[in-house]
């Protein structure tokens, strides 16, 4: 398989994106960081907004949860809104308040699952911690960014002498006794090495650290494997690869006709329901604050969102060979075949019959493949934030992705061909002139 240089610079970039990103937070930041180089301005929730016809703009809730947005060179009325949204968060292990314990002379670390992690992909990886760390300051506290590049935890499997049968039972963790995360030998005078290396991290006294959000990541780097290189492999791929093809197609949009906009959510994988969430307020704050700042009133602003459409972008499942019976047999997905069209008639996604018909029509216009696909009838479907923004904002949406392997794995898979084929469609969807 030949790849084209530039499918091979698109996925070098998102890799580049998520290995700076190992949390939500840090999503955020690397996402402000490129919009700030492309001269977006920052707004602040907390101030009044004035905003100037053809700019470019982002806002940013809770530190993991961001909206861009480019303001069209057409009516919002006239032309409503092309908006894609996708989430920042990714199933794994989050570090307990109260983290630190010594078990047997050996400091542990206790965590928590968070969303639906494949916990055995952990196990014998080179783990450490990113996140937030709320800090005592003059007036009360400041949050500081965290991150240890270096191995600093491990969750070592046990011999198989002690565990005869795993490779027929499969590898599993009991979540209470068996996933505190090994960082040290104890030493005989210090009662908290681990809060005394976020103190050395940050620069501050151990006894002015108040709280922390941090998230366990693996520290390997993304890689290209196969044989042609066709592929990636790397962690949160679901869903940072959604969210780095919607910023990239955003931040290639020039005077757009219709306003843009993209919103990458937080919590999208234990259910939205956050302030900082797609089942939250921000989105439509957002819309309306621009329409009221573009002059529209309560009725006007319905009108636009009926003209309006939602792309959320979510990865999708790709066939794997080795599990055939786990496939619907007639919505096999392939990687590197083009974008998945999502569709569950229990509206576990967005997609309906029509929206289905305008995405393909993006598709088709940008000079992609696209793909259809439905789950195992017999099998429990995921959802999206889809079905959650779909009913909030009543507008036309549909659920598409990225085929990939391994969901919710410490280390997942995906096509370079597709990652270049979602920018390319998600370009045509901001370039849309279609209105309602």
């Amino acid at each position: 398989m030949t790849i084209p240089n530039a499918s091979l610079a698109q996925a070098q970039d998102l890799l580049d994106y998520i290995d700076a990103s190992p949390s939500p937070w840090h999503a955020v930041r690397t996402a402000e960081q490129k919009l700030l180089a492309q001269g977006f301005s920052l707004l602040e929730e907390s101030e009044r907004w004035k905003l100037v016809a053809g700019g470019s703009y982002f806002v940013v809730r809770g530190g993991s949860s961001i909206i861009a947005f480019i303001l069209g060179q057409r009516s919002l009325l006239e032309n409503g809104m092309r908006m894609v949204g996708a989430h920042t968060d990714s199933p794994g292990l989050r570090l307990k308040p109260k983290a630190h314990h010594t078990c047997e002379r050996v400091d542990r670390l206790g965590v928590e699952v968070y969303g639906g992690p494949i916990l055995a992909t952990f196990a014998d990886r080179d783990l450490s911690l990113a996140g937030r760390v709320n800090v005592r300051a003059s007036g009360g506290f400041e949050t500081r960014l965290l991150r240890f590049d270096a191995p600093l935890l491990r969750l070592p499997n046990l011999a198989i002498h002690m565990n005869r049968e795993v490779n027929e039972n499969g590898l599993k963790f009991n979540k209470q006794t068996e996933l505190p995360l090994l960082l040290s030998i104890a030493g005989e005078h210090e009662l908290n090495p681990f809060k005394r290396r976020i103190a050395d991290e940050l620069r501050v006294d151990a006894g002015d650290i108040l709280t922390w959000d941090l998230n366990v990541y693996d520290t390997q780097k993304g890689a290209f494997w196969g044989a042609d290189g066709e592929f990636i492999a790397d962690s949160q791929l679901d869903n940072l690869a959604s969210c780095h093809a919607a910023l990239t197609a955003l931040l290639a949009t020039s005077s757009p006709d219709a306003t843009c906009l993209c919103a990458f959510f937080d919590h999208e994988e234990v259910g939205s329901g956050s302030a900082a969430g797609a089942g939250g307020s921000f989105v439509s704050d957002v819309i309306e604050r621009i329409a009221a700042n573009t002059g529209l009133d309560d009725e006007a602003r319905r009108c636009a969102l009926a003209r309006s459409f939602f792309i959320s972008a979510d990865m999708a499942h790709g066939y794997h060979p080795n599990f055939p019976s786990s496939y619907e047999p007639d919505h096999k997905v392939m990687v590197n075949a083009g974008p998945v069209i999502k569709s569950n008639v229990n509206q576990r996604y967005a997609t309906g019959g029509a929206s289905a018909a305008r995405f393909i029509h993006l598709c088709e216009s940008a000079g992609v493949p696209w793909q259809q696909y439905a789950h195992r009838t017999d099998l429990g479907c995921g959802s999206t934030i889809g079905p959650i923004v779909a009913s909030r904002l009543g507008i036309a949406s549909v659920d598409v992705g990225s085929p990939m392997w391994a969901m919710h794995s410490v280390r997942e898979s995906a096509g370079v061909l597709d990652h270049a084929y979602m920018i390319a469609a998600l370009s045509a969807a901001f370039r849309d002139a279609r209105t309602g």
